[in-house]
């Protein structure tokens, strides 16, 4: 029988999840962190449309798959929902506003240069941002943890990522091995739960044939839709060399992202810099400013990556910069959505395989290490502005209104939405008083 847990659970409609994904797209500030907190704090806490279990399920399994994880959350939950088109809505919903707003701001760029108004208005989102990470690192923490060894787990993944900078990949590897020694050996060092979120009857729905052949359909799905904007970019006719080595390249990416936005984005920078000269150090510097104040995941930063590339290699060109940009985010993303549909039946196959959960059970302590780790650095460069920790560098202004946003988020339950729009206008305001 499904758990309570489950049974407290109420299924949308399509309408309703394609309101709620429209609206995380253009509110999904911050990165990773942010993103899960706001997804957990609407879809788990509020609206009760999928079970902490189940949220926390599916997000150990996504930051294992190469891509964005928050981003393949979204898929995740929304195939969970209502199927393929569940999923492909909630993807394609999470990267579209941010992908428009940085199209915005690149052609902003490219003409007028960094506007100081614009740049202060998001400068204080950070302060919000810093306090939604906070947030949801009590929230999905609290719940999360349960078991005496993911404390443990948690506390060592930090205290390697954060003090002796070992890549995530690397630290999850670690938790998936002491996952399975536990699993054989102490399965009574966490606490097993038999239920489960399904009834054993779904969970087994699919045959392994039938699984195999999924598969199999959505690779050739994927290929199809790899090759579909080659004739078109051949028919620009304008260097389809160009065209080809832009699409193989963030195709390539795509594949690379294990670890998050922070792991990948040093490689693309390099590659696109010092490689294929398709813009500049200081061009990619303001790319990544840009990425940082737009909705969606960080790594959305690729899109100005190309629409600089196109704008640059075809002589200033706004048309062929915005092609670029498109290029660019399609097969930035279209891996993303390959990944979670092939692997989703898979996944679900697993719930309630004892040995299986604990591992999932130790990933999940160290996803919360991970936002532990992302908080700490987002509020050292949000607090700190020098990069000096120290009191006489403290940015005061920042840490009152990040308190402010806690307790306005926290104990009023303000909207998201409102506590965006207050801070997009308090950094206005600042800017303002201060610009003399």
């Amino acid at each position: 029988m499904p758990t309570i847990e489950a049974q407290n659970s109420t299924k949308p409609t399509y309408k309703e999840t394609l309101w709620f994904w429209w609206k995380l797209g253009w509110i999904s500030f911050g990165g990773t962190a942010a993103h899960i907190a706001i997804m957990h704090d609407d879809l788990v806490e509020k609206k009760r449309w999928i079970s902490n279990r189940q949220f926390l399920y599916a997000l150990s399994h996504c930051i294992i798959l190469p891509g964005p994880e928050a981003q393949q959350l979204a898929i995740y939950i929304g195939w969970k929902l209502h199927g393929k088109k569940g999923g492909i809505t909630a993807g394609s919903l999470f990267v579209l506003p941010s992908m428009c707003v940085l199209l915005g701001l690149s052609l902003v760029y490219v003409r007028f240069g960094h506007l100081p108004w614009i740049a202060a208005m998001f400068a204080g989102l950070k302060p919000t941002v810093l306090a939604l990470v906070v947030l949801a690192l009590f929230r999905v923490a609290g719940r999360a943890l349960v078991a005496p060894l993911q404390w443990v787990g948690a506390a060592a993944a930090f205290a390697a990522m954060a003090c002796f900078h070992v890549r995530l990949p690397w630290v999850m590897m670690s938790a998936i091995a002491v996952g399975l020694a536990v699993g054989q050996w102490r399965q009574g060092w966490l606490a097993h739960d038999r239920t489960s979120d399904l009834p054993e009857a779904e969970m087994s729905a699919m045959s392994p044939t039938d699984m195999r052949r999924s598969i199999v359909r959505i690779v050739a799905i994927g290929a199809a839709l790899w090759l579909l904007p080659l004739p078109f970019l051949y028919w620009l006719g304008h260097d389809f060399a160009f065209w080809s080595g832009l699409s193989l390249f963030f195709t390539r990416t795509a594949f690379v992202t294990i670890g998050g936005s922070y792991t990948v984005l040093p490689y693309v920078a390099q590659v696109a810099v010092a490689k294929y000269h398709w813009l500049s150090q200081v061009q990619m510097l303001d790319g990544f400013a840009l990425a940082e104040t737009t909705p969606g995941p960080l790594i959305i930063v690729v899109a100005f990556v190309g629409f600089m590339a196109g704008f640059n290699h075809f002589h200033g060109s706004i048309w062929m910069g915005t092609v670029a940009l498109l290029v660019t985010t399609f097969y930035t993303f279209l891996p993303c959505f390959l990944f979670v549909f092939a692997g989703a039946p898979l996944v679900e196959k697993t719930r309630g395989k004892q040995r299986v959960e604990v591992v999932l059970k130790l990933i999940t302590a160290v996803v919360i290490a991970a936002i532990l780790d992302l908080t700490v650095f987002l509020g050292r460069g949000v607090l700190f502005p020098a990069l000096t920790v120290r009191w006489s560098t403290l940015d005061i202004y920042v840490l009152l209104w990040s308190a402010g946003s806690f307790v306005l988020l926290r104990v009023f339950k303000m909207n998201v939405i409102g506590v965006i729009g207050l801070s997009l206008l308090v950094g206005f305001s600042r800017w303002f008083l201060l610009r003399g």
